[in-house]
């Protein structure tokens, strides 16, 4: 029985191209690119590139792009290091209450530092409310943070609608934008985001390399401390091999953003008709139009989410009840308790179910009959 994999929204295989360029630039390449000799000026040249590059595919300038280990301490630097450096404005923050746990804990400990933090609600579809965001707001806002797709459900954010609503506001507008790069065309100019997060390993690049971007009138503070990289905001010596790779996977993305949209609409509608043709009872959490196509979150009536994903993975099919970072913890999704309050037993009925490079529609359709046949048996 071969595995299959359906959980690309938690991380992805690595493209043969990205490894290929990886690979080359660990031969090639170990100056440090703050070192004024060649080989530190060749290094330089790699970062240069990459960024250029990286920075076209959001449509921002090259120097607002600052690469990090990923995208949990992008959103900390977002928020935390955007907070202290403008805490003279005010000590209002407001966020939502499905927001990853990246932003939620850096929201929480600014909190326990005097910092007054709004936790939006959503709507059972898991959209938050521009006019909550409007209603929020008060003289003492400095940042909101929404992010741009949620990593359980796949819901696409009025982001561009909450952007317009400060562009006269004192507050920056931040986004986690790790499930929506590489789906979704994104102009943070256009769209007025002052800051936004990714991270590589999504787009089938490397683990431990993303970037905030943040707008030139945004100011900031670092969070750690020491030399002069990534201009001040982000020291340390900088992982040359990951960059490159980061750049080689932003390039496959641009290649292929649009024929990858249509081919997981095509995956997403294989795998719920199997479902439905199977007899099985489902019902989807979110709504599909407002949704990206590549993640569908699905409530299982009558099974239960821990023997569900223990028959799922003797199966063969790899899948989540939620985020991968609190995969394991028998807490329910605070996404789904957000939607549907914490007694809905929808909260411990439903998986998380991703598609990706791994995938084809022989593989999708064979998935789909597999969890049928788990749910006839968990429900007899």
């Amino acid at each position: 029985m071969k595995p299959i994999y359906l959980d690309h929204a938690a991380t992805t295989p690595l493209h043969p191209e990205v490894i290929k360029q990886m690979h080359l630039i660990m031969q090639t390449v170990f100056g440090n690119p703050s070192s004024i000799h060649a080989y530190g000026r060749k290094a330089r040249q790699v970062m240069d590139e990459a960024r250029r590059v990286i920075a076209e595919s959001i449509h921002a300038n090259e120097k607002d792009i600052y690469f990090t280990s990923g995208g949990t301490e992008a959103d900390n630097l977002a928020l935390i290091g955007t907070a202290l450096a403008n805490k003279h404005k005010g000590n209002h923050i407001i966020t939502t209450e499905q927001e990853h746990h990246a932003v939620l804990h850096a929201a929480e400990y600014l909190e326990q530092n005097g910092f007054n933090i709004t936790y939006l609600p959503v709507n059972e579809n898991g959209l938050v409310s521009v006019e909550s965001v409007k209603q929020s707001l008060t003289d003492e806002t400095i940042l909101v943070s929404v992010m741009y797709v949620n990593n359980e459900t796949g819901m696409i954010q009025p982001i561009k609608e909450i952007a317009e609503l400060l562009k006269d506001h004192q507050a920056y507008f931040h986004t986690d934008a790790v499930q929506a790069y590489g789906l979704i065309d994104i102009h943070v100019k256009d769209m007025h985001i002052d800051l936004l997060t990714t991270s590589a390993h999504k787009i089938n690049g490397p683990k431990g390399i993303g970037f905030l971007y943040t707008a030139e009138t945004v100011q900031i503070s670092p969070l750690a401390f020491g030399g002069e990289q990534e201009r001040k905001r982000r020291p340390g010596t900088e992982n040359i091999v990951n960059v490159t790779g980061f750049q080689k996977a932003v390039e496959l993305m641009l290649e292929s953003k649009d024929k990858n949209r249509d081919m997981y609409e095509d995956y997403r509608t294989i795998f719920l008709d199997t479902l439905k043709a199977e007899d099985v009872s489902f019902s989807i959490n979110g709504e599909l139009r407002q949704a990206v196509p590549n993640i569908v979150n699905l409530s299982f009536p009558g099974i239960h989410v821990e023997s569900f994903l223990t028959n799922l993975d003797l199966e063969g099919i790899a899948a989540s009840s939620g985020s991968a970072c609190t995969a394991g913890a028998v807490d329910p999704s605070h996404v789904l308790v957000a939607m549907y309050g914490q007694d809905d037993s929808r909260i411990n009925q439903s998986i998380r179910f991703s598609f990706g490079r791994e995938n084809n529609e022989e593989n999708i359709k064979e998935a789909a009959q597999r969890i049928a046949s788990i749910v006839k048996r968990l429900t007899k």
